[in-house]
C-alpha cells in the first residue's frame, strides 16, 4: 500500500512539477497556489474526512494517501525544472524546432529522474506512516491486515492496561523501522544517481577524515616526486 500511493504521489506531483515549471506564467501560479492549498492543510484531518466520505477500501486508501502527499514532489520537480529548460542543450533543442513533448521526454525527464526517485522512496514512508495512523483510527480497510490495523486491534482488546506488549511494540517497532529504512534508502539513491548531492550528506567527522585523506594522498604523492623535478620547476619559475 505505501509503494502503491507513493507511486500515485510521484506521478501527480511529478506531472504538476512538470508543467509548472517548464511552461510558467499563468499555469505555474495556477498549480503553485493549489500546492499550497494542499500544503497548509493538516493531512490527517484531511486523509480522515476524504477516507471517511470515500470509504475504507484499499484502493481508496491508496489514492487518498497519494493524492495527500504529493506537494513536496511538486515543489522539487518545479524548481529543478525551472533550471533545466534554462540549458544550453535545451535552448539548442527549441531553436532547432524540437516540441514540448520531446524536449520533456528527451531532456528534462531523464534529468529529474535520480530527483524523482530519491523522492519516491521518502514518500513511502510518509505513506506508511500515514496509512498506520489511519488504520489506527479505523478509517482502513476492515479485511485487510497492516501494521496500524495491529495496534488498533491491541487498543481496543486492552492489550495496554493487560501488559500484553507484544501485540502492540513489534508493529510499531516495523513501522519505526520500515520508515527510517526508506529514508536512509532515499538517501543512498540519491547518492547513487546523482554524485554530485554526496558532499551534502557527509557529516562534520566524515568531512574531516575526507580531508585528512586528501592531505595524506597529496603528501604520498610530493614525496614520491623525483628530486630533480622540483629544481625544474624552480628553475623556469626564475627564467619567468
Amino acid at each position: 500500500m505505501g509503494f502503491a500511493a507513493a507511486l500515485v504521489s510521484m506521478i501527480v506531483g511529478g506531472g504538476i512539477g512538470i508543467l509548472a515549471g517548464y511552461f510558467g506564467g499563468w499555469l505555474d501560479s495556477v498549480l503553485m497556489r493549489i500546492t499550497d492549498y494542499f500544503m497548509v492543510i493538516p493531512l490527517l484531518p484531511l486523509a480522515i474526512i476524504v477516507s471517511a466520505v470515500w470509504g475504507a477500501e484499499v484502493q481508496n486508501t491508496i489514492f487518498v494517501i497519494g493524492l495527500l502527499i504529493w506537494t513536496t514532489t511538486a515543489r522539487l520537480v518545479r524548481a529543478e525544472v525551472r533550471s533545466l529548460k534554462e540549458r544550453a542543450y535545451v535552448r539548442r533543442a527549441r531553436s532547432i524546432g524540437a516540441g514540448h513533448l520531446r524536449i520533456i521526454g528527451r531532456h528534462v525527464l531523464p534529468q529529474i529522474s535520480p530527483l524523482l526517485m530519491a523522492n519516491m522512496t521518502l514518500a513511502i514512508a510518509s505513506a506508511i506512516f500515514l496509512e498506520a495512523a489511519l488504520a489506527f483510527l479505523g478509517l482502513g480497510d476492515p479485511d485487510a491486515i497492516t501494521w496500524g490495523k495491529i495496534i488498533e486491534l491491541g487498543f481496543v482488546r486492552t492489550a495496554v492496561s493487560a501488559g500484553a506488549w507484544w501485540a502492540i511494540i513489534p508493529a510499531g517497532l516495523c513501522i519505526a523501522f520500515v520508515v527510517t529504512a526508506c529514508s536512509l534508502i532515499g538517501q543512498a539513491v540519491e547518492d547513487a544517481l546523482n554524485p554530485r548531492l554526496k558532499i551534502s550528506h557527509l557529516t562534520p567527522r566524515s568531512f574531516r577524515l575526507a580531508s585528512i585523506r586528501r592531505q595524506s594522498a597529496q603528501e604520498d604523492l610530493d614525496r614520491s616526486m623525483p628530486a630533480s623535478q622540483p629544481r625544474a620547476l624552480q628553475s623556469t619559475q626564475e627564467v619567468r
